[in-house]
C-alpha cells in the first residue's frame, strides 16, 4: 500500500496525543484505557468498554464523540429494544394520521460519526444482529435502500455488574470490536479524593464542553489510518514472533503453557482468528506509531495484547464461566512463553 503523501502524519500524532490529553483531563487514573481507546479509534476500529456502575465509561465515550466532531447518536439498551427502533419510530402527525420518521441510525446518513451504544448487554439477541452488520460492514437496509456510513465509529458500553435481564453479547458481535476495554474505579487516595471534592468531576456536561469539539476530524480518520498502518514496517523476526504468539493461543499446552486448576489441553475451543490477529497488529502499529517509531517491537504488541486479543479467544463450556479470571493468566502466560526478538 502506498503512503498518502498529502497525510502529514507527524502533525496527526500531536493532534493524537492532544486527544489522549483531552480525554485525561475529564477521566482520572485512566492512562492505560485512554490509550487503548486513542488506539482503537486511530487504527478505525469499534470500541467496547465493560465495568462496574459510575466509573466512567460513558464520560469516557461520550468525551471521544465529543473530540472527533461530526453526528452523534445515541440508543440505551433495554430488554424490549429491537431492529426496528435503531432505523425508525412510529407517531402520529398533526392531523392524527399514523406517520414514519427516521430513528437514529438512519437520521444523518454518512454523516453520522459515532453510534453510542449505552448498556449493550441489556439488549436482546436481534438488537445485537443489526449491530454486527453496522460493525462489519458500516451499512444496513432499510426503506428499500442501502444506508452507508463510511466514517462510523461504535462506542458501546456494558455493565458487568447486574446480571438480571441481561444478555451476553454473541462471539460474532464480539469479535466485531476492535478492542474490549475494562474500566475501573481509580485507588489511588488522591485521585479519589479529587473525583469526590473537585466540583468540576460533577457536572459532566459541562465537563465534556469543555474539551474542543472535532480536534480529531472524524472524515479524515480513514486516510489517516491507512498512512499509519502504510508508515510503520515489521521486521521478520518480528513478524515470526507474532505468528508464534497466534500458535500459542491456538494451541496454548504445545507452548509449555501450564494454569494452575486447568487442563489447558482442554481449554480452547476456538478463536484467535486471522482476523483478529490481524487487528493486533493493526492495534500495534498504531501504537508503535503515537510512540514516534515507524518500525515495530515486541512492547507494542504487548501493550495492546490483551485489549484485542481476550474477548476473541472461547474457551471450552467447563471453563468460559470462569473466564474473567483464566482470559488473563492464559494470555500472560502465552508472552512469557514466546521467546520475543
Amino acid at each position: 500500500m502506498m503512503l498518502n503523501n498529502h497525510i502529514n502524519l507527524p502533525e496527526w500524532r500531536e493532534r493524537a496525543i492532544q486527544f489522549e490529553q483531552s480525554l485525561n483531563s475529564v477521566v482520572l487514573g485512566l492512562d492505560k484505557q485512554v490509550r487503548a481507546l486513542t488506539i482503537s479509534i486511530f487504527s478505525r476500529g469499534h470500541v467496547l468498554l465493560e465495568g462496574d456502575v459510575g466509573v466512567g465509561k460513558t464520560t469516557l465515550l461520550r468525551a471521544a464523540a465529543h473530540l472527533l466532531g461530526g453526528e452523534y447518536e445515541r440508543i440505551e439498551g433495554a430488554i424490549d429494544l429491537m431492529p426496528s427502533d435503531f432505523l425508525y419510530h412510529a407517531y402520529l402527525d398533526e392531523k392524527g394520521q399514523p406517520a414514519v420518521a427516521p430513528g437514529p441510525l438512519l437520521q444523518h446518513e454518512e454523516n453520522l460519526a459515532v453510534f453510542f451504544f449505552n448498556e449493550i448487554n441489556r439488549a436482546r439477541p436481534q438488537a445485537h444482529s443489526l449491530l454486527l452488520r453496522l460493525m462489519a460492514e458500516r451499512s444496513t437496509q432499510a426503506f428499500n435502500r442501502e444506508y452507508s456510513f463510511p466514517h462510523l465509529t461504535v462506542f458501546a458500553d456494558r455493565n458487568r455488574l447486574e446480571r438480571e435481564e441481561t444478555f451476553e453479547l454473541p462471539a460474532a458481535a464480539r469479535d466485531r470490536f476492535f478492542m474490549e476495554i475494562s474500566v475501573e474505579a481509580p485507588n489511588d487516595r488522591d485521585l479519589q479524593r479529587e473525583l469526590m471534592f473537585n466540583a468540576r468531576f460533577h457536572n459532566v456536561d459541562v465537563l465534556i464542553d469543555s474539551l474542543p469539539a472535532g480536534l480529531v476530524p472524524y472524515a479524515a480518520l480513514n486516510e489517516v489510518s491507512d498512512a499509519i498502518q502504510s508508515s510503520v514496517r515489521a521486521e521478520l523476526a518480528l513478524q515470526d514472533y507474532a505468528v508464534n504468539l497466534w500458535r500459542a493461543l491456538r494451541a496454548p499446552s504445545e507452548f509449555g503453557v501450564v494454569l494452575e486448576d486447568v487442563d489447558v489441553s482442554r481449554l480452547v475451543a476456538g478463536g484467535a482468528s486471522p482476523r483478529g490477529m490481524a487487528m493486533l497488529m493493526r492495534a500495534a502499529r498504531c501504537r508503535a506509531w503515537l510512540e514516534g517509531r515507524d518500525y515495530l517491537t515486541p512492547d507494542d504488541i504487548r501493550a495492546v495484547f490483551y485489549e484485542t486479543v481476550a474477548h476473541r479467544i472461547f474457551f471450552t463450556p467447563a471453563y468460559e464461566l470462569r473466564r474473567e479470571s483464566i482470559a488473563p493468566r492464559l494470555l500472560n502466560c502465552v508472552l512469557d512463553q514466546v521467546s520475543a526478538p
